[in-house]
């Protein structure tokens, strides 16, 4: 399997070097020039399995460069009991009518990054092993949350690599700000931007295509590489978390002999890497009706599905769901390469376009094609708080603010279509990573009043009598090791200083 660049800019590069590298050194996404397709035998044989042996099945024909025991061994390490309270890893609950929450929060982190970003070390420690290259690793990750302390955990004391994470000053939780700067690590650097995620992001791709900063960073021993959901490592793995909540969910319905029922799919997302996992999931083979993108104010994805522009001048919204206030969204690159035939010319153009006025839009056939699958719809703040209330007086089930969104945009798909296939909402986040928003939701309140996101962890976990999830604990106790700040315009002399040990 090679990989090849969304702009046809590159030439193609083996699975290894493609998470080596991260993204495409001159602009562009590196996607596997084929997709495999599992049969409905194929998948009933990965019943009973366990997570560790059915990611083994579904990631390999991806990685033929790497040996099977090497896989193995990755998949080991990443998920196990000590990495995931969770003995099923990514349990399914069964919340109602048809409704089941994929819990993909039970790792380190208590976010769905951790089931990618206790993998992609192991993979990137084997590709560097594969290489021939001498220079030390540099991962540069942008983060609107979750992502970062993710990175952070995975890649903690890697020998031969280091990791330097870039977050919007003031615009994510303080339980996600102090999770990423109390990060211990020798190797590991956090730096504040005055700006959003996207100044973030957007920094960050333009330092992996400047040619004049490689060749800087290689004189002194250094390379690139990303932990985001732009590199291929990073996404590979969510993919086969959809397979394992099929197969849970059939597991619970019965006749596993029957024909495999469709499902919908529903995904909140800002970044639309998670749910571009799961539309590769529908391509290999997993038995998919719709596709839900769910976004919340900033419903820069829901206008462009609905409308075929993408158009990110916009007012950006603060929200409670921050890990998806996001106006750029990086993966959705890869989706248009793979809709439009694997068209450089054409995906090249929109990325122009996007970058040189903010806006494109998409051709009435690759709309069509978009249509078939995806459906897009968002929440708003006041909609967000209702779900989580309403959901926890009629199931005691705690929703974060981020899962809400999904819960919320999916009631209003079953009430405008009828639709009654089952579905699965991609839990991505612990409650309590946002408790402060869902105590204010389940006292109807914006935010709980006079009391700091330490309390309302407590009295959250009092109210509804559900223990704190274990990378919260005593959180604000922890010394703050990280206290970088910069400007959006600074990400680049930031890292030189960072590298030179100023």
């Amino acid at each position: 399997m090679m990989y090849i660049s969304t702009r046809g800019n590159h030439e193609p590069v083996t699975a290894s070097m493609a998470i080596r590298l991260g993204m495409v050194p001159r602009g562009g996404l590196f996607v596997p020039e084929r997709i495999p397709v599992f049969t409905p035998e194929q998948l009933e044989a990965l019943r009973g399995k366990s997570y560790p042996a059915v990611a083994q099945q579904l990631i390999s024909p991806y990685l033929d460069d790497y040996s099977d025991n090497e896989i193995t061994a990755c998949l080991n390490w990443a998920y196990n009991e000590h990495n995931f309270s969770h003995p099923r890893i990514a349990p399914l609950y069964h919340l109602h009518d048809k409704i089941h929450l994929l819990e993909l929060w039970h790792g380190p982190t208590a976010a769905f990054k951790d089931m990618a970003l206790q993998l992609m070390p192991h993979l990137l420690s084997q590709a560097l092993e594969k290489g021939e290259g001498r220079d030390e690793l540099v991962i540069l990750v942008a983060t609107s949350g979750d992502t970062g302390k993710a990175a952070l955990e995975g890649f903690s004391d890697v020998p031969g690599i280091r990791i330097i994470v870039f977050y919007p000053s003031g615009g994510v939780s303080r339980v996600q700000e102090l999770q990423m700067t109390t990060t211990m690590g020798a190797n590991t650097y956090v730096v504040a931007v005055r700006g959003n995620f996207d100044d973030c992001q957007a920094a960050v791709k333009d330092i992996f295509a400047d040619r004049q900063m490689e060749n800087r960073l290689g004189e002194n021993g250094f390379a690139l590489s990303s932990a985001n959901s732009i590199n291929w490592g990073r996404l590979l793995p969510q993919i086969v978390y959809y397979f394992w909540a099929w197969l849970q969910l059939t597991e619970q319905e019965g006749d596993g002999d029957a024909p495999p029922e469709p499902i919908n799919i529903v995904v909140p997302t800002g970044n639309f890497g998670n749910i571009l996992a799961a539309w590769y999931a529908w391509k290999m083979g997993l038995p998919v009706k719709k596709l839900i993108c769910a976004s919340n104010e900033n419903r820069v994805l829901t206008d462009f599905f609905q409308s075929g522009i993408y158009d990110s001048n916009r007012e950006f919204h603060r929200t409670s769901s921050p890990s998806m206030d996001i106006l750029v969204s990086g993966n959705l690159e890869r989706l248009l390469f793979a809709i439009s035939g694997n068209d450089a010319n054409r995906t090249q153009h929109w990325m122009d376009e996007l970058k040189k006025n903010g806006v494109f839009q998409v051709d009435a056939a690759t709309r069509q094609s978009l249509d078939r699958i995806i459906h897009a719809g968002c929440a708003g703040e006041l909609e967000t708080r209702g779900t989580i209330c309403e959901t926890y007086a009629k199931y005691g089930y705690l929703l974060d603010t981020h899962t809400a969104v999904g819960l919320s945009v999916y009631n209003k798909y079953r009430a405008e279509t009828a639709d009654t296939v089952p579905a699965i909402i991609a839990a991505t986040a612990s409650p309590f990573k946002f408790s402060s928003s869902v105590l204010g939701a389940l006292r109807g309140e914006e935010k709980p009043g006079g009391m700091d996101e330490f309390a309302t962890l407590k009295e959250l976990s009092r109210l509804s009598g559900a223990p704190v999830h274990p990378a919260l604990q005593d959180l604000q106790r922890k010394t703050v090791r990280h206290n970088l700040t910069c400007g959006k315009d600074e990400i680049g002399r930031t890292i030189l200083e960072i590298l030179s040990g100023r």
